[in-house]
């Protein structure tokens, strides 16, 4: 059970390795009320007509198109009322030439109208001291079909919605709202175990001791993992010994994935190597990246299963930044996120200053936006200011040896939500 030296690997070579980790998808049917931001699991396709019947789209008067084409603002057209419809009323009299109807803007069309003439170019003439004794002088010609929104204009029974793999955003579940669903099908949120390792690690609230320090991995990758439409689930924090760990790790039989945070170097005091060996396999142990050098990835059996296990440093900046550039993009795709629905924006800024990235290994460089420039953060991978004041961060092959002021470089920013 000794522990091995890292084997370090290439980033691209990790990429690959990461796409082709195996993971669960799983279904589940929940309320329209909770629905924001999940992604659907199936094509929906629409049950009824919308709109289900001809309605006015504007408030005025249904009548027949031809009354009134003949109409001037010096010789209106006088029409009889013959009644008042409002948006859910239905009409109880049909139109015949010569009469008219108001109708409020959502109100069905009656029986015989064929256009609806605006209440702007309307007057009203009343003839006696009833509504129905009113007569509706018309200013202007209308068009058959004119301000009536017909059955199925917008979308008819049978017609895509949406499809498989959509985020359900404000929009479209107005849009399944729209067909009365009350439940729809989504993607569930994989379970994503949260274990922040160190013998000097407290909870926030605890009085700190020296040489102690509070816990910060817990709440940063949680957060983070939320970004990735996936369920943190946080544990208490493990202290760096072979069977804290390992009873752990096996504690979280319902997790989809587990992260840990800290015990991946290749010291005495750090065992996550040694769990890992004793009870799954290690695929990576060891990025040429800076920071995140000392990274793990490994699968657990779990019957015929194997359960995802990323490794990440202890130092928080170190911890976020491998989680942005390796584990993210496996968590989104494990809750049926993708490139395409997935907004991940960047920005491209300039660089405010020279700098020169460490040789050898990618370089993830912490950077603040500051206009159209981004201002590299100078500080370690420890220092837990350099990620207060970060925006995003900057990816620099290790081919490269300077970066010039005023270089064109893509920011990739920490705030990003699907």
């Amino acid at each position: 059970m000794g522990t091995e030296f890292l084997k370090i690997m290439d980033p691209e070579e990790v990429e690959e390795i990461i796409s082709g980790l195996p993971f669960k998808t799983k279904i589940e049917k929940i309320s329209i009320e909770e629905a924001h931001k999940r992604v659907i699991a199936d094509d929906v396709y629409a049950t009824i007509n919308l709109p289900p019947f001809n309605r006015a789209s504007m408030d005025g008067y249904a009548l027949k198109a031809g009354d009134t084409f003949k109409a001037t603002e010096e010789e209106p057209v006088s029409l009889k009322l013959l009644e008042v419809v409002g948006a859910g009323d239905v009409p109880e009299k049909g139109i015949e030439h010569g009469t008219c109807i108001e109708v409020s803007t959502g109100a069905p069309i009656p029986e015989g109208a064929d256009g609806v003439v605006m209440v702007e170019s309307t007057d009203k003439k009343n003839a006696g001291g009833n509504e129905e004794d009113n007569e509706i002088l018309i200013y202007e010609s209308v068009a058959m079909g004119q301000n009536i929104a017909a059955e199925g204009s917008d979308v008819k029974k049978g017609d895509l919605l949406l499809s498989n793999g959509t985020i359900l955003t404000p929009n479209k579940i107005g849009v399944l709202s729209a067909m009365g669903l009350v439940e729809v099908p989504v993607f569930a949120k994989p379970k994503v175990a949260v274990i922040s390792t160190g013998n000097e690690v407290i909870v926030p609230g605890q009085d700190l001791e020296y040489g102690k320090i509070y816990d910060i991995n817990s709440r940063t990758i949680s957060d983070a993992v939320k970004t990735c439409a996936c369920t943190p689930i946080h544990s208490e924090i493990v202290k760096d010994d072979y069977d804290s760990l390992k009873n752990k790790i096996n504690e979280f039989k319902d997790a989809d994935i587990i992260i840990t945070s800290g015990g991946t170097s290749a010291g005495a005091g750090d065992v996550l190597r040694m769990v890992m060996d004793d009870i799954g396999e290690v695929l990576v142990h060891g990025i040429a990246v800076k920071p995140g050098k000392p990274t793990l990835i490994g699968l657990i059996p779990e019957g015929s299963d194997k359960k995802v296990l990323f490794g990440l440093p202890g130092y928080p900046v170190a911890a976020l930044m491998v989680f942005h550039i390796f584990v993210a993009k496996f968590l989104r795709r494990a809750a049926s996120l993708n490139d395409k629905n997935s907004n991940i924006p960047k920005f491209k800024l300039n660089l405010s200053r020279r700098y020169r990235p460490a040789r050898g290994r990618s370089h993830n460089v912490l950077v603040k936006i500051d206009g159209d420039t981004a201002v590299p953060i100078l500080k370690d991978s420890g220092a837990i200011t350099a990620l207060a004041e970060a925006d995003g961060f900057i990816k620099v092959p290790k081919n490269v040896e300077i970066i010039e002021k005023g270089s064109p470089v893509e920011v990739i920013p920490f705030d990003v939500n699907f």
